[in-house]
């Protein structure tokens, strides 16, 4: 799936959806700029730096929504690629600082630890190339759990789903801290707004608060 960034026209927000878990993968890039932004390295890390090297730019950032295994897994694989740390909030830290016996746990395997700059703002913002990008703190899933927000779309991770919403059964899940950041976060947003979830097909804002039986 290909988005076009309506403000920013030669930027484009494409998914790639890899490993067991069915994970979305996200590269925000514009031919133009010669620039692209990686979300969410979960796994199959070939399969990602063949979807950079096809945009045919230079990569500049890679962020996570989170840190669960699924959503960094190949991080550091990509990094022996492109030189970048990953951009993850604070409040994540434990959990990617335990990735690997987790990994163990669920009984995948272990990938190496990713090189991590952490962030604490509970709203920074970016800009690349006349392109602003906003990362905003949504805990519920798990602490240190963020979505982007791009011209009329947002990468929301695991915060919501179509017609549902991210498990708060695991360690650091909450779902009144989830349901409140959905609500001030996402639902305060123009009912246009296109939302793209860490699984499965994206949705929009007005789709979600209509429907959405979690969180309406």
């Amino acid at each position: 799936m290909k988005v076009s960034l309506s403000e920013h026209l030669s930027w484009k927000l494409e998914c790639i959806t890899v490993g067991p878990l069915e994970m979305n993968a996200w590269i925000i890039h514009s031919p133009e700029d010669n620039s692209a932004i990686l979300v969410d390295p979960g796994d199959e890390p070939n399969v990602l730096l063949r979807a950079i090297d096809a945009t045919k730019c230079e990569l500049k950032s890679i962020i996570c929504t989170h840190g669960h295994f699924d959503h960094i897994g190949a991080t550091a694989a990509i990094q022996k690629n492109w030189n970048l740390p990953l951009l993850a909030h604070e409040d994540g830290k434990p959990l990617i600082e335990t990735m690997q016996s987790i990994q163990s746990t669920y009984g995948f395997p272990r990938t190496d630890d990713p090189d991590v700059e952490y962030f604490s703002a509970e709203s920074s913002l970016m800009e690349l190339g006349g392109l602003n990008i906003e990362l905003i703190h949504t805990p519920g899933h798990c602490p240190g759990h963020i979505v982007i927000k791009l011209p009329e779309n947002v990468i929301v991770g695991d915060l919501i789903f179509a017609r549902s919403v991210g498990r708060t059964d695991l360690p650091g899940g909450s779902f009144p801290t989830l349901e409140n950041s959905i609500r001030t976060t996402l639902y305060t947003l123009d009912e246009k707004t296109a939302l793209h979830p860490g699984h499965g097909p994206s949705t929009s804002v007005g789709e979600e608060m209509e429907h959405n039986p979690f969180v309406r």
